[in-house]
C-alpha cells in the first residue's frame, strides 16, 4: 500500500490509516485555488446533438435528465471528497449540462483550458457511451501526455473493450470506487506498482493487466454519499455554480437525494442495476448500506442549504424491517421539514406508512410497478404481487398522510403483449375510479434506448424472450447516431417487436394522457400540450421511416430538414413538464448556501493547517 500506513481494526473492519502523501496539507487546502489535480468531466449521451438531427423520443420523460442525460452519478461527489479528505484538489465539470443550456458553450475549449494533471469521465449509464468516448478522445487531443481514466457501472461491464480505445488509460471497476482511484491517483503522483492498485484495468508496455476485484466495502458509512459539502466547497473553491450543477433547472427546482445503498437485493429482468447484474459486473454479492445514523447526518448536511425535496433512493426496506424502522425513527427525532420521497420495490404494511407520517412533515411515493399484469410482473421481479395487494399498499399510504404517488408502468418486458402495454391505461383508470383523491398520478414510458448490458434479459436473452440487437460497446454507440428512437432501441421481444414497442408507447401514453385530464389529475392546458407534442411526434418518426432508407447525402438534407422543423421534440413528450415535480420551497437563499460553502472550505483550510502531518482515515477495506 501507500508509504507510512498502518491499519487498524475498528468494529470488526479494517480501517487503513494513511499518513499526508509527501506534501505540506496546508498547500492542499488553500481557500479559492483555482486549478484541479483532478477533473471529473460528465459527458452528453451524444457529444455532438447539437450538431446532429437524431430524434431522441421519449428515453428520459421519467426522470430529471433530458434526452443528454445530463445528470452525473451522486458517485462523483463522493470520489471527489474522499480524494480532497486526501489531500487532493477535484473539479466536477459538467459538460452536459453546460451544453444543454447554453447553445454558444464550447465544450473543447472548456478541456483545452484545463490545467488539471488526471481527468476523470464517468460511462456509469450506457446512454453516455458515445459522449464518453469522444470527450476522452478531446481530452487527449490537448492533454495527449495526461492519464485519462474510466468509471462507472458501464465502464465495469464492458471494460475489456474500453481499455482498448486509445483515449482510455485506465479503468477503475466497482461500484465503490473512492478508494481505488485514491490508490491510481497516489502511485502516478508518487511512484508504485500498479498491480497494486484495486480493481483496476490498465496497460502495461501496450499488454492489458485486470487487477483482481478486492474492495468492495460492505458498508458505506466511510463516504460521504452524495457529497453535498463537496459540491458547496467546490463552487466557492472553483467559483463556478454552473460547472457543477446536477441537472437543468436544478437552480429553479432543487431537488437532492439520499443514498441508502449500494447494490440490490431483487433480480428484476431488464435493469443493470439488479443482483445478478452487481456480482457481475462489480463483484458485489449483496447490498452494502450507510448506518441510519450516517444518512441523519446526510440529511442534515441537505437541510443546511436546501428546503426542496429528498428523494430517498431505493426501497429503505431492503436493509430489512429493523434498519427502515430505525432510520424512520432517527428522522421523526431530527424534525426536517424538507418534503420527503420514497420508492417501494414491493407491497409494504400499514405500519410502514405511519411511520413516514409521523417521520416527516410531508412525503411522497414513487412506485415502478411496470404493468398492471401479475404475470408480467412474476416474470420481472418488481411488485411481483396480486393487484390487490399493491392496491392495498396505495390505500395505506393515502390513509397515513401520503401526499402524492406517482406509479410507473414501463413497455417492452418479457411476456407483455401491445394488448398488456396499452391495458396499463385501463388500469390507471381503474386507480382513479376505485382509490384516488387526486393523489395519484399515472405514467408509461417505453424501456428505452437500451436493454441494460448485465441484466438478466441481456445475458439470457433467449430465457426472457428478449432479441438483442447490440452487443458491444460500440455497437451500442453506433446505435446512439441511427435516426429516431425507434431505430436506437437495442432490443425486441418474442411479444413485440420495435414497430409494435413505438406504437404501444404512443396508444399507452394518448391514453394515459386522456384518463390524467379526465381525473383533473393534470389541467387542460397541461392535456393539450402533451397531446400536440405526442402528435407531433408521431409525425416526426414517420417521416422518419419514409426518409431513412433513401441514400445518405438526400437522407442526411432530409433529415436535417425535420430536425429545423422538430423544436424540443423528445423533451416531455408524453408527460408535461411539471408532472414529475413535488412542491419545492429551493433553497434556504442564495446567501445561506453561499455561507455555507464557504464556511465549509475554511473549517477544510483551518483543519489541514493544525498541523505539518495529517493522519487520514482511508476506508473500510472489506474484501473478499
Amino acid at each position: 500500500m501507500t508509504q507510512d500506513s498502518t491499519d487498524v481494526e475498528v468494529g470488526g473492519s479494517k480501517l487503513r490509516k494513511l499518513r499526508e502523501r509527501g506534501m505540506d496539507a496546508a498547500t492542499r487546502a488553500v481557500p479559492f485555488k483555482s486549478t484541479p489535480d483532478l477533473t471529473f468531466f460528465h459527458p452528453p449521451s451524444v457529444y455532438d446533438f447539437r450538431e446532429r438531427t437524431e430524434v431522441f423520443g421519449p428515453i428520459s420523460d421519467v426522470i430529471p435528465s433530458s434526452p443528454v442525460f445530463e445528470m452525473y452519478p451522486v458517485g462523483l461527489t463522493s470520489i471527489a471528497d474522499y480524494l480532497e479528505q486526501n489531500g487532493y484538489d477535484v473539479q466536477i465539470v459538467n459538460l452536459a449540462n453546460q451544453m444543454l443550456s447554453d447553445p454558444d458553450y464550447d465544450a473543447e475549449a472548456e478541456i483545452r483550458r484545463s490545467r488539471a494533471r488526471y481527468f476523470g469521465i464517468d460511462l456509469h449509464w450506457l446512454p453516455h457511451c458515445h459522449g464518453a468516448i469522444e470527450i476522452a478522445r478531446l481530452v487527449k487531443k490537448h492533454h495527449p501526455d495526461a492519464p485519462v481514466i474510466f468509471g462507472g457501472l458501464s465502464s465495469s461491464y464492458f471494460h475489456e473493450e474500453l481499455i482498448e480505445y486509445d483515449c482510455v488509460d485506465y479503468v477503475v471497476r466497482g461500484d465503490s470506487t473512492e478508494e481505488p482511484v485514491l490508490q491510481l491517483i497516489d502511485r502516478l503522483e508518487r511512484g508504485g506498482d500498479l498491480q497494486e492498485v484495486d480493481n483496476l484495468v490498465w496497460k502495461d508496455d501496450g499488454e492489458v493487466v485486470t487487477n483482481p476485484m478486492e474492495f468492495i466495502p460492505s458498508q458505506l458509512d466511510y463516504v460521504s454519499l452524495p457529497s453535498y459539502e463537496y459540491v458547496l466547497r467546490s463552487v466557492v473553491k472553483y467559483g463556478s455554480l454552473k460547472k457543477t450543477l446536477p441537472y437543468r433547472n436544478w437552480l429553479d427546482d432543487p431537488m437532492t437525494l439520499l443514498l441508502p445503498n449500494r447494490g440490490c437485493a431483487r433480480d428484476c429482468t431488464f435493469c443493470g442495476g439488479s443482483k445478478s447484474s452487481y456480482e457481475r459486473t462489480t463483484g458485489r454479492t449483496s447490498p452494502a448500506f450507510r448506518s441510519p445514523e450516517q444518512l441523519i447526518r446526510d440529511v442534515r448536511d441537505i437541510t443546511a442549504f436546501s428546503k426542496g425535496p429528498i428523494f430517498v433512493i431505493n426501497d429503505i426496506r431492503m436493509g430489512g424491517p429493523d434498519y427502515a424502522r430505525s432510520f424512520l425513527h432517527l428522522l421523526e427525532g431530527a424534525d426536517v421539514d424538507n418534503q420527503f420521497i420514497f420508492e417501494l420495490f414491493g407491497p409494504a404494511d400499514e405500519e410502514l406508512f405511519e411511520l413516514m407520517d409521523r417521520a416527516t412533515a410531508d412525503y411522497s411515493l414513487q412506485l415502478s410497478i411496470e404493468s398492471h399484469s401479475e404475470e408480467v410482473r412474476k416474470n420481472v421481479g418488481k411488485f411481483a404481487s396480486t393487484n390487490e395487494a399493491f392496491e392495498r399498499t396505495l390505500e395505506y399510504a393515502l390513509d397515513h398522510g401520503c401526499n402524492k404517488i406517482d406509479v410507473f408502468f414501463m413497455i417492452g418486458l418479457p411476456h407483455q403483449t401491445y394488448e398488456d402495454a396499452v391495458g396499463d391505461v385501463e388500469y390507471a383508470r381503474h386507480l382513479l375510479e376505485t382509490i384516488d383523491d387526486g393523489r395519484i398520478a399515472p405514467f408509461t414510458a417505453p424501456l428505452a434506448p437500451f436493454l441494460d448490458p448485465g441484466s438478466p434479459g441481456f445475458e439470457n436473452p433467449e430465457e426472457h424472450g428478449y432479441r438483442r440487437l447490440c452487443e458491444s460497446l460500440e455497437d451500442h454507440r453506433e446505435q446512439l447516431l441511427q435516426p429516431s428512437w425507434k431505430y436506437m432501441l437495442s432490443y425486441e421481444t418474442e411479444w413485440m417487436n420495435r414497430d409494435e414497442i413505438v406504437d404501444a408507447t404512443y396508444e399507452a401514453a394518448f391514453g394515459m394522457n386522456e384518463v390524467k385530464y379526465e381525473f383533473d389529475v393534470i389541467d387542460e392546458p397541461t392535456y393539450e400540450e402533451v397531446k400536440t407534442r405526442l402528435e407531433k411526434s408521431q409525425e416526426v418518426l414517420e417521416a422518419v421511416d419514409e426518409v431513412v432508407d433513401l441514400p445518405e447525402a438526400e437522407r442526411q438534407e432530409r433529415l436535417a430538414q425535420l430536425h429545423e422543423e422538430l423544436g424540443d421534440f423528445g423533451e416531455y413528450s408524453i408527460c408535461g413538464n411539471e408532472e414529475l415535480t413535488w412542491n419545492n420551497d429551493g433553497f434556504r437563499n442564495l446567501f445561506t448556501l453561499g455561507k455555507v460553502g464557504l464556511r465549509v472550505l475554511l473549517r477544510s483550510a483551518k483543519r489541514s493547517r493544525k498541523s505539518d502531518v495529517v493522519a487520514k482515515t482511508s476506508s473500510n477495506t472489506a474484501r473478499r
